[in-house]
C-alpha cells in the first residue's frame, strides 16, 4: 500500500475510536506534517579553503561553447588553443572565467529569486482560540477563523511587473558587464602584444646607448674627448635603460591584469598569437549605430527596464494609499454550546498616514532614475564623439610614422655600412640607429593606441540586444551554465 493510502486508512480507523480532543490533535499533527513535507531543508555550504584560479595545466583542458557568448563575433569563433590564444580566444575565456562576472551572475540569480517571491500569492491566516469555563456544567468554547490579506492580492500585479523589470535590468546589466570585460580583455591582449614587440627594440636602443657610453668613457680616459661628452653619453644611456625598465614593469603589470581578468593563477603564461590590428568601422556604420544607441547599448536598455520597474513600484504605492483590507470567515461556539458562523473584516482607516511617505519616496526615486538615464545617454554620445576624434588623430599619427620609417631605415642601413667601413664615427652610427628604433617604437605606440581606441569604440556602440520577449531567467541560466561547464577538470 502506498504511503498516502496508508495515511488515509489510518485516519479512518481512528476517527471513530478517539476522543474529540485527541482526534483534533492528530488531525493537526497530520496537517502540519503534510505542510512541512513541502518545505525547503537546510544544507550547510562551507567556504573554500584555497584558491580556485585556473592553473597552467587546467588551462589546456578548457572548453568553451561559442553559442553561449554574448557577442556575434565571439559566437562565430571556434575556441581552439592548439595554436595559442588569439584576441577572440582571450575574450571568450574572459566571458567564461572572469571572477567579477561570476558575482554578477550570482546577483542575477538573487533578483530572479526575488521576482519569484513577488509572484507568490499570500498565505491565508488561520486563527484558533479555545476557552475552558471554570463553572461546572458549561462546555468548552472555541473560535476558528480563516482570513486573507486582500491588498496583497490587489498589489500583486504591480509588484510582479516591477520584479520582472528588475530581472531584465539586472540581466541587461550583466550583458553590458560582459561586453566591458570583452573590451578589457582585448585591450590587454593588444597591450601585451605591443609590449612584446617593443621590448626587443628598447633592448637594442639600450645596448646602443651603453656601447656609446662605454666607448666614450674609454676615450675620455685616454684624453681623446672631453668630460661633457661622457656626461651626455651617460645621460642618454640612463634614459634608455629607464625606458627599458619601465616597459618591463608595464609588461609585468599587463600580465598580472590579464591573468586576473581571466581568472588564471598568477604563474600562468598565455601564448598570445594572431594579428593585433582591429578593423575600423566605416563612418556610415558608426552613424547608424549612434542613431540606434538607446536600443543597442545594454546599459541604456537596462536603465529603461529599471525605470519601468520603478514605475510599477510607484503604482503599487498609489494602490497602497487605499484602505488596507483583509477578509475572513469565522466559526464559533460559546460555553452554552451555541454555534455561530460569520465573517470578519479588518480595515485600515486612511486618516493620518495614507501611504503619503512611500508615494513621495517612489516618485522622487522615479525622477532620479529618469535623470540617471538621461545623464548616461548624454555621456554615451559624448564618449563616442571623443573616441572617434581621438582615433582620427591616432590614425593620422600612425600614417606619419609609417611614412617616415623607410627613410630612417635607409639612413640606419647606410650608417651601418659606413661605420663598418670606418667612414663615420660611433656617435653618427648610434644616432642613425636610435632614430630608426625610436620611430619604430612610436609607430608601435600609435598602433597600440589606435587598436585600443577602436576596441573601446566598438564596446561603446554596442551590438545586438536580446529579444525583449525572451524570458530573462533563460539567459541567466545560460550564463551560469557557461561558467560552470566551460572550465572542466579544474
Amino acid at each position: 500500500m502506498s504511503s498516502p493510502q496508508f495515511r488515509a486508512t489510518y485516519l479512518r480507523v481512528f476517527r471513530f475510536n478517539m476522543p474529540n480532543r485527541a482526534r483534533a490533535t492528530l488531525i493537526a499533527f497530520a496537517s502540519g506534517t503534510a505542510l512541512l513535507a513541502g518545505c525547503a531543508s537546510y544544507k550547510a555550504q562551507p567556504l573554500a579553503t584555497g584558491p580556485s584560479l585556473t592553473t597552467q595545466d587546467a588551462l589546456a583542458r578548457v572548453q568553451i561553447d561559442p553559442a553561449k557568448m554574448p557577442l556575434p563575433d565571439l559566437a562565430a569563433h571556434r575556441f581552439d588553443l592548439s595554436n595559442g590564444f588569439d584576441i577572440e580566444d582571450v575574450a571568450m575565456l574572459a566571458v567564461a572565467n572572469n571572477p567579477d562576472l561570476k558575482l554578477a551572475r550570482d546577483d542575477l540569480g538573487i533578483v530572479q529569486a526575488q521576482a519569484f517571491s513577488a509572484g507568490l500569492l499570500p498565505d491565508p491566516q488561520v486563527g484558533i482560540s479555545s476557552d475552558y469555563p471554570a463553572a461546572i456544567g458549561l462546555s468548552r468554547a472555541f473560535s476558528y477563523g480563516l482570513s486573507m490579506d486582500v491588498m496583497a492580492i490587489v498589489t500583486r500585479s504591480a509588484n510582479t511587473k516591477s520584479a520582472n523589470a528588475a530581472v531584465r535590468k539586472t540581466d541587461l546589466g550583466l550583458l553590458w558587464q560582459e561586453w566591458q570585460i570583452v573590451a578589457q580583455a582585448k585591450q590587454l591582449y593588444v597591450r601585451a602584444r605591443f609590449q612584446d614587440e617593443v621590448l626587443p627594440l628598447l633592448a637594442q636602443q639600450t645596448a646602443l646607448a651603453r656601447m656609446r657610453y662605454e666607448r666614450t668613457a674609454h676615450a675620455a680616459s685616454e684624453r681623446n674627448v672631453t668630460s661633457d661628452s661622457v656626461t651626455a653619453a651617460l645621460t642618454a644611456y640612463e634614459d634608455a635603460r629607464k625606458q627599458y625598465t619601465d616597459m618591463q614593469h608595464a609588461h609585468e603589470q599587463t600580465h598580472h591584469d590579464l591573468n586576473a581578468l581571466l581568472g588564471l593563477a598568477p604563474d600562468t603564461a598565455l601564448a598570445l598569437t594572431g594579428d593585433t590590428a582591429v578593423t575600423p568601422m566605416p563612418d556610415g556604420t558608426l552613424d547608424a549605430a549612434v542613431a540606434m544607441l538607446a536600443q543597442r547599448r545594454p546599459d541604456l536598455v537596462a536603465l529603461q527596464a529599471g525605470y519601468e520597474a520603478q514605475e510599477q513600484k510607484y503604482r503599487a504605492a498609489i494602490l497602497n494609499q487605499f484602505p488596507g483590507l483583509s477578509v475572513g470567515f469565522t466559526r464559533q461556539r460559546d460555553t452554552s454550546e451555541i454555534y455561530t458562523s460569520g465573517f470578519a473584516i479588518n480595515l485600515t482607516l486612511p486618516v493620518f498616514n495614507r501611504n503619503r511617505g512611500n508615494i513621495a519616496i517612489e516618485q522622487a526615486t522615479r525622477q532620479r532614475l529618469a535623470d540617471e538615464y538621461q545623464t548616461r545617454l548624454n555621456a554615451a554620445y559624448a564618449d563616442i564623439a571623443h573616441l572617434r576624434a581621438d582615433s582620427a588623430i591616432a590614425g593620422h599619427q600612425l600614417d606619419q610614422d609609417d611614412a617616415a620609417l623607410p627613410a630612417l631605415e635607409r639612413a640606419a642601413g647606410q650608417a651601418r655600412d659606413a661605420y663598418a667601413a670606418r667612414n663615420i664615427v660611433l656617435g653618427q652610427y648610434v644616432d642613425a640607429q636610435t632614430a630608426a628604433l625610436a620611430r619604430h617604437i612610436d609607430a608601435a605606440n600609435a598602433r597600440e593606441a589606435l587598436a585600443e581606441q577602436r576596441i573601446g569604440l566598438q564596446a561603446l556602440l554596442g551590438s545586438a540586444i536580446p529579444d525583449p520577449e525572451q524570458t530573462p531567467p533563460a539567459r541567466g541560466a545560460t550564463a551560469e551554465s557557461a561558467l560552470s561547464n566551460n572550465i572542466v577538470a579544474r
